[in-house]
C-alpha cells in the first residue's frame, strides 16, 4: 500500500500558524470533552541522560485517526546544526489501521508547541497585551513569536538568550522576517521588566524567571524544561499566578515548576486551575480581572502530534504534494 512521506519544509508550508492554532483549539477541546485516547508518553534516556527516544500515540475515535510521534530528544543540540528534537508522526486511519502518511516531526513540534501557546494567550491575556519577552533563541523562540503575532496585536518585543552570539542573529532575522524590531536584551530581567507577555522557551533546568519580575497582569507560556527536576520559572512565579495546563496528569508527572513549588509548599494540590481546553471548552474559567498574573505551562501532548498531522495530510492531498511510496500492509495470500 501506499504511504505518503513528507519532509520538513512541506510541513512547514502546509502548517501555518494560525491554521494550526485553530486545530489545537479542537484537538484540545476533544481532549477536555473526553472524545480523545492518550497514554503520557514513554521516554527511554540514554544511559548518561544526554539523549532519549520518545514514543507518543493518541487517538481521535470521532475522527477515525490514530498517530504516534517518535522522536529523539537531545538538549545538548542546541547551538549545533541539529534540532534538539528529530523524528516522524506516523498518521493512520482507524477503518483497517491503514498508515496513510510519515511526515518529519521537528517542525510539527515547532509549530504545534507555539500554536497552543498561541490558543492560551488568546484566551488568558489580557486584551491590550502587546509588549512581549521571549526568553530563549531556538526553534521555540522563532515560532513562540509567530504565534504571539498572530494571538495579540504586538507592539514591543525584547528576546534574550544565554548567549549574546545567538540573540543577536535571531533579532536581525527575525525583525526582517515580520517587519518588526526587535530588542535585544543583556539580561532575562532586563527583558521581562514592564512585559505583559512573557514566553519562556529554553532548555535551561533552572529558573530564568523569578516571579518577582512580572507585573501585575502580565502572561507567561513556559514551554521548556520539561522534566520533574527542571523549571524555568521560580516557585514564586508559579505562586503569584493563576496556573493553566495542556493536561493535568502530564504537568503532575513532567512539570517542574508545579512538582517543585508544591514539594517546597508553596502551593497546594489545587493551585492548577484547569486544563486549557477545559476554558475553550467553556467548562473552566479563564482570567479573572486585569490585575492577575497567569500562567500556562505546556508539556506538549500527542493529541496536539495527532491533530497537526491530520491537518498536514489533507491539505498536502489537496495540493498533491509529498511522495508516495510501497511501503505494505497488504495482505498476501500463500
Amino acid at each position: 500500500m501506499q504511504v505518503l512521506i513528507l519532509d520538513q519544509d512541506e510541513v512547514n508550508r502546509l502548517l501555518p500558524m494560525e491554521g494550526c492554532m485553530d486545530a489545537m483549539r479542537d484537538a484540545l477541546a476533544a481532549l477536555a470533552r473526553g472524545d480523545a485516547l492518550m497514554p503520557l508518553r514513554t521516554i527511554v534516556w540514554l544511559p548518561d541522560h544526554s539523549g532519549g527516544l520518545a514514543a507518543m500515540p493518541s487517538v481521535l475515535p470521532a475522527a477515525g485517526a490514530l498517530g504516534i510521534k517518535v522522536i529523539t530528544v537531545f538538549p545538548g543540540n542546541l547551538g549545533t546544526e541539529f534540532d534538539s528534537h528529530q523524528g516522524a508522526v506516523l498518521l493512520f486511519e482507524g477503518g483497517h489501521g491503514r498508515l496513510l502518511a510519515i511526515m518529519d516531526a521537528t517542525e510539527i513540534t515547532a509549530i504545534r508547541t507555539a500554536a497552543v501557546s498561541g490558543v492560551a494567550t488568546q484566551l488568558l491575556a489580557r486584551r491590550d497585551a502587546g509588549d512581549l519577552a521571549i526568553l530563549g533563541s531556538g526553534t521555540q523562540a522563532r515560532t513562540h513569536l509567530e504565534a504571539m503575532l498572530v494571538a495579540r496585536p504586538i507592539r514591543r518585543v525584547r528576546v534574550w538568550s544565554r548567549t549574546q552570539e545567538r540573540a543577536d542573529p535571531f533579532a536581525t532575522r527575525e525583525s526582517k522576517r515580520h517587519g518588526i524590531s526587535i530588542e535585544v536584551a543583556s539580561t532575562a530581567k532586563d527583558a521581562v521588566d514592564g512585559a505583559d507577555l512573557v514566553c519562556t522557551t529554553t532548555s535551561s533546568g533552572h529558573p530564568v524567571l523569578f516571579g518577582e519580575w512580572l507585573r501585575p497582569g502580565a502572561h507567561v507560556n513556559a514551554i521548556g524544561a520539561v522534566g520533574p527536576e527542571n523549571r524555568e520559572l521560580d516557585s514564586d512565579a508559579i505562586a503569584r499566578a493563576r496556573v493553566y495546563v495542556d493536561r493535568r496528569e502530564s504537568a503532575e508527572n513532567e512539570a517542574g515548576e508545579i512538582i517543585q513549588a508544591r514539594q517546597e509548599g508553596v502551593i497546594g494540590e489545587g493551585h492548577v486551575v484547569a486544563e486549557i481546553g477545559q476554558v475553550i471548552a467553556g467548562t473552566a474559567p479563564g482570567r479573572g480581572d486585569d490585575e492577575e498574573i497567569t500562567v500556562f505551562r505546556g508539556l506538549g501532548l500527542a493529541i496536539e502530534d495527532l491533530a497537526a498531522a491530520r491537518f498536514v495530510y489533507q491539505r498536502a492531498i489537496e495540493a498533491a504534494v509529498g511522495v508516495r511510496v510501497e511501503l505494505g500492509g497488504g495482505r498476501h495470500e500463500d
